[in-house]
């Protein structure tokens, strides 16, 4: 078997902060049991000594919410002595935590830097920016306080990204923003365009986006991005690294520009196992850690054809240009011709023009590296 890639939810759907375009307070509110809790060690256990024992080379295991600093620390303490205990193997082990920063403290720090695990923050730009959307449960400003954990994890060393949701603000501001990560020495960068409610019309809320400002943002971005690579010192941004990646060859690491759906294991709190974060409701509700079987999450998985489902691309994505280089983007952000049965992403015109602008200067990229 390959490696596999292991995504928990230990604090399910709960939350320290209320952020208005949560994707995954959507999809909790769409499906029978909004939230599982707490996930217990035991299943804690029976998760990583069921994927550790049928991997092969590598496991990527990546903790994310809600809020996975609500479980606790001892909790993630007990993660990495579980993942030492059942590496039969001498596999690679790599660990990932996706957090708002509201907990941060030193003795947080102290273990991600010695436990080598790498931190992605949720941070949207600015102050301003980032709490018109990202709240505190009382409806405070949380921007500094996240700010002060990104200071303390430089002051430990520890690896961490900042990751931020490109909705309509985040758009009309991305200059300053770029500056303002550069002031704060942000080196690693993600941006993920913000979700509309699973199974909703696109564009219906105040913070999404529309494909043509989608488009001048990537521009925007790049224009910045390549000066800064001309002069020696762009940021590492994930998606126009991928971009490179593929025109050199390789396959992209992230999910979204690979074209198609990958084989990944989702986890919430009470072992139920999903195929991706973007769809966790209770129709793809694949199995669970605590009584079943990995060949029988598989094979539950290939039923519901997930994956086939993100081939099916429209005649006209795959003629197009880009097609080697676009594939289509995030299955989450298609939507489906009911009649012909194949998909096409909301995004489409977005990635022409933006392509139309960059591909030649990216192509140069690959070239000269």
């Amino acid at each position: 078997m390959p490696p596999i890639s292991v995504l928990m939810k230990p604090s399910s759907g709960m939350c320290n902060m209320s952020c208005d375009y949560c994707f995954y307070c959507d999809e909790t509110k769409k499906r029978t049991q909004q939230s599982f809790g707490f996930m217990e060690e035991e299943t804690l256990k029976n998760i990583i000594r069921k994927t550790m024992l049928r991997a092969e080379g590598a496991v990527s295991y990546a903790f994310q919410g809600g809020e996975p600093t609500l479980r606790g620390l001892d909790f993630f303490r007990k993660a990495v002595a579980y993942q030492k205990q059942y590496n039969k193997h001498g596999i690679q082990v790599h660990n990932a935590f996706q957090t708002n920063a509201y907990l941060i403290d030193d003795e947080w720090c102290r273990f991600f830097k010695e436990n080598n695990f790498l931190v992605g923050v949720s941070l949207d730009g600015t102050r301003e920016i980032h709490d018109a959307y990202r709240h505190g449960k009382n409806g405070a400003p949380t921007y500094d306080r996240v700010v002060e954990a990104t200071k303390r994890m430089d002051k430990y060393g520890v690896d961490y990204n900042i990751l931020t949701v490109v909705n309509r603000k985040v758009v009309e501001n991305i200059e300053e923003i770029y500056e303002n990560y550069r002031d704060h020495g942000w080196k690693y960068q993600q941006y993920i365009a913000c979700l509309d409610p699973l199974g909703e019309l696109h564009g219906q809320n105040g913070y999404a986006l529309h494909p043509e400002e989608y488009g001048a943002f990537l521009i925007r971005l790049f224009d910045m991005w390549y000066a800064d690579l001309q002069e020696g010192r762009q940021p590492y941004i994930r998606m126009f690294e991928n971009y490179v990646s593929i025109l050199m060859g390789y396959c992209p690491e992230a999910c979204d520009q690979r074209g198609t759906c990958g084989i990944q294991y989702v986890v919430e709190a009470d072992g139920g196992v999903y195929p991706c974060d973007f769809y966790m409701t209770d129709e793809y509700l694949l199995g669970n850690f605590n009584n079943c079987r990995l060949d029988a999450i598989d094979e539950h998985r290939r039923k519901i054809a997930f994956v086939e489902r993100s081939q099916k691309l429209s005649p006209e994505c795959k003629k197009c240009r880009y097609y080697h280089i676009c594939r289509g983007g995030c299955q989450r952000h298609r939507d489906r011709n009911v009649d012909q049965g194949w998909y096409e992403n909301y995004f489409c015109s977005a990635y022409r023009v933006f392509f139309d602008a960059c591909y030649e200067r990216m192509k140069k990229i690959a070239e000269q590296v």
